[in-house]
């Protein structure tokens, strides 16, 4: 008996497992923030801005608290919370952002990493599946995380792309003598508990 509990496989097997059994899995969910749609067009450039947010999250933490893992990351958004202050802008926006049928704008991780990258900072790198206007792309998300002394995590970011990568037509105004860029900048700033 003694034997075994001084085995050099036994002793490698609890140095191996002991960070693993000290990690617990916390779960957050949205408690406030925006996302933000900016863009260009041929007059000026444009922003809408939406604070219904669904977000939900799963982190590994180890003993003392800090994130070593991303288990679980998924976003929704109503496409037509998103909103410009011009009722005629919405309105072309939601027609092409196809709304009627689409009613979400969605992300959901398939893989991710977590790097300190200062005093309670983080770099979440993730990557999954994005939807816009119903069509679905394989796409990567980087965010700035920061734990905050009421244990909160704030997290922004910012994600590029183009508009018909997800077959969203730019919109045009004013019978087609304004027409918006095809690149646009989805802008994140949560606060997750």
């Amino acid at each position: 008996m003694k034997k075994f509990f001084t085995s050099p496989k036994l002793i490698l097997a609890v140095l191996f497992l002991a960070p693993l059994l000290t990690m617990a899995q916390s779960k957050f969910t949205a408690a406030a923030g925006n996302i933000s749609v900016k863009g260009t067009s041929t007059m000026h450039d444009w922003e809408m801005t939406s604070k219904q947010t669904a977000i939900e999250a799963s982190f590994a933490t180890n003993a003392t608290g800090g994130l070593v893992d991303l288990a679980t990351l998924s976003f929704s958004i109503p496409a037509e919370s998103l909103k410009s202050g011009k009722g005629a802008m919405d309105k072309n926006a939601y027609k092409a952002l196809k709304t009627s049928s689409a009613r979400n704008i969605s992300f959901t991780s398939t893989n991710a990493t977590v790097a300190p990258s200062g005093a309670n900072t983080y770099t979440v790198k993730c990557t999954g599946k994005m939807t816009i206007a119903g069509t679905s792309r394989e796409t990567d998300l980087v965010a700035t995380l920061k734990v905050n002394p009421d244990k909160t995590l704030s997290i922004t970011g910012i994600k590029k792309l183009k508009m018909t990568d997800y077959k969203v037509e730019p919109p045009s105004f004013m019978f087609g003598s304004v027409t918006t860029g095809d690149d646009i900048a989805i802008n994140f700033n949560v606060t997750l508990k």
